[in-house]
């Protein structure tokens, strides 16, 4: 039953009152602190409308008693009472209230539901809803006025209006509070962000497993302020997981075994599903951990698979004596992280299965290149020498045009064994300019291969020549003269550079057996697209012109340095 309210005030008496609550509550709008904007809301409350005790509640999304901050009770009476108001009695009418609730004697009210333990004693109760729209955002609570009357109809309008002002100013806190938790967050995503940034070039740069491991858990570790950091990998072709790193001076070991199938305890799980795991300590997987982890100081242990293309290549655990849980955010980035990881790890090994599998195709080359030729040639020498001992006493000239062409024969497979060490082995330029540089080449190939070989060039070098283009000419007549001991069975080779205009001009020419362009332009050995993609990434052309029978040239340009 709603109360009587007594007289009013007078006009001034309403109006000093009003300009007081005015001046009071404009500031309430500079609070940004709920809690201590709550705090004032309840002082001013109990100051304008003469009560011994006051309240303001706020509700949450689920429309909830979110806070409640009073004032007028002792702290040692707060702390005396079991639970704080959970929205029963004439509060939980008033949240659902979109009006003032007046009532003159709590007890005798049929919604009231008495007092929990220790809690004083009030007698009269003035409940005012705060407002924005049709949005309820909390209530103000006085009750039992200090000159022991009740509360009259200008406590109600005062109330009533700090409500509104309330209403403001907690709408502004709130979006306030939004708008520091937005700033916090994208900050902290941007930190992220340049981290990931930081740690993808390492990653894209690392040649090695152990480098990348390294480098990702020890700045996950020291970004995130982690305590312990392990990575289980998966060996090729295997379906184990081993422990291959560890961090952290509180704990030797995460897990009790240094080795997991797929799908066993939570490291092998997490492999499998491809999930992250969070564990709680202590929790249910306790029985897991090594012996020596100090439960009282690990919160939480968490896991996420390192992933590639091909499924989980491991998994990255990392425990936290933090009592806060990683949030979403941190789950996230390690998540991020963890996949950045499986990625760089799938490239190095792609890498390595792509220089094995060049090794054994150039192996593979070589040995058909040997068996097709020269093992052929010497298997044939043999051949021709079982035959000589059946002819020493039946034709002897005949034996010896038969010996004769062993030898023969014999020198030229000598001749392609040296043409192919001349090929092989790897040859720069180093201090050497570009003359000194085919000369090395001109002399080591005619040691080789035995063959009559004409140089012209400038004996103090090619000036204006940068270094790019020196080497770029020197690897394509190395090349010409690698195909010259290997294909043309020349007899003659001249090797010419010299300079025109704005040039620097190198020609390699044979008089031995050509060859069809189109035909062996694609042909492994011949090392024509070598040559052509030399000279354009120099900036130059080259040209090569041939037809069976008529040898070969080889003429290279690329330009020199321009004046400064």
């Amino acid at each position: 039953m709603e109360a009587q309210i007594p007289d009013t005030l007078s006009c001034e008496e309403l109006e000093a009152r009003l300009v007081a609550l005015h001046r009071a509550s404009l500031q309430l709008v500079q609070d940004i602190s709920l809690d201590s904007l709550l705090e004032r809301i309840a002082s001013i409350a109990c100051e304008q409308a003469g009560a011994r005790y006051a309240a303001v509640g706020v509700l949450g999304d689920d429309d909830k008693l979110e806070r409640f901050i009073s004032v007028g009770m002792t702290p040692e009476g707060v702390a005396a009472m079991p639970h704080p108001p959970v929205g029963k009695g004439l509060i939980g009418a008033l949240m659902k209230s979109q009006q003032t609730i007046h009532v003159s004697d709590i007890r005798s009210d049929p919604r009231s539901v008495g007092f929990p333990k220790h809690h004083p004693v009030m007698t009269n109760f003035l409940g005012v809803p705060i407002r924005q729209g049709e949005l309820q955002l909390g209530q103000i609570y006085i009750t039992d006025k200090k000159d022991g009357t009740d509360f009259n109809e200008d406590d109600q309008r005062v109330i009533e209006m700090l409500a509104s002002y309330a209403a403001v100013a907690i709408s502004n806190a709130r979006l306030y509070k939004e708008l520091v938790q937005r700033d916090q967050t994208l900050t902290r995503r941007n930190e992220n962000l340049a981290l990931l940034n930081q740690l993808a070039s390492t990653l894209a740069t690392a040649t090695e497993s152990d480098q990348i491991l390294d480098q990702a858990l020890t700045q996950v570790m020291e970004y995130l302020r982690l305590e312990v950091g392990e990575i289980y990998l998966r060996q090729e072709n295997s379906k184990t997981l081993h422990l291959v790193l560890h961090r952290g001076e509180l704990a030797s070991a995460l897990w009790a075994s240094d080795e997991y199938g797929m799908g066993q305890g939570v490291v092998g799980l997490t492999a499998k599903s491809g999930q992250p795991r969070l564990l709680v300590i202590p929790g249910e997987d306790g029985h897991e951990l090594h012996p020596s982890l100090d439960l009282s100081c690990f919160k939480q242990i968490a896991c996420f698979p390192l992933t590639g293309r091909k499924g989980s290549l491991g998994v990255l655990c990392v425990a936290s004596c933090n009592s806060a849980p990683l949030d979403e955010l941190e789950m996230q980035f390690l998540s991020a992280i963890s996949a950045w990881v499986g990625t760089a790890l799938e490239n190095v090994q792609l890498s390595l299965q792509g220089k094995r599998l060049a090794i054994l195709e150039e192996r593979e080359r070589i040995g058909m290149d040997l068996h097709d030729g020269i093992i052929q040639s010497i298997y044939a020498v043999g051949l021709t020498l079982e035959n000589v001992r059946s002819l020493l006493d039946e034709d002897p000239d005949q034996a010896r045009q038969r010996i004769d062409q062993a030898i023969k024969d014999l020198n030229d497979a000598i001749r392609d064994i040296r043409a192919y060490i001349l090929d092989l082995r790897p040859r720069y330029l180093g201090d050497e300019n570009l003359m000194q540089g085919v000369k090395r080449l001109v002399h080591e190939f005619r040691a080789n291969t035995l063959l009559d070989v004409n140089l012209q060039g400038p004996e103090d070098g090619v000036e204006k020549l940068a270094p790019a283009q020196a080497l770029a000419l020197f690897h394509i007549c190395q090349e010409a003269l690698a195909n010259i001991a290997k294909h043309a069975r020349a007899r003659h080779v001249d090797v010419v550079v010299w300079t025109s205009g704005d040039r620097a001009l190198l020609e390699v020419k044979d008089d031995g057996s050509g060859f069809d362009v189109e035909k062996v332009k694609t042909t492994i050995g011949h090392g024509l697209s070598n040559m052509q993609t030399r000279a354009h990434n120099a900036g130059g052309e080259i040209d090569i012109t041939t037809e069976p029978g008529s040898g070969t040239s080889v003429m290279a340009w690329v330009p020199l340095k321009e004046e400064e």
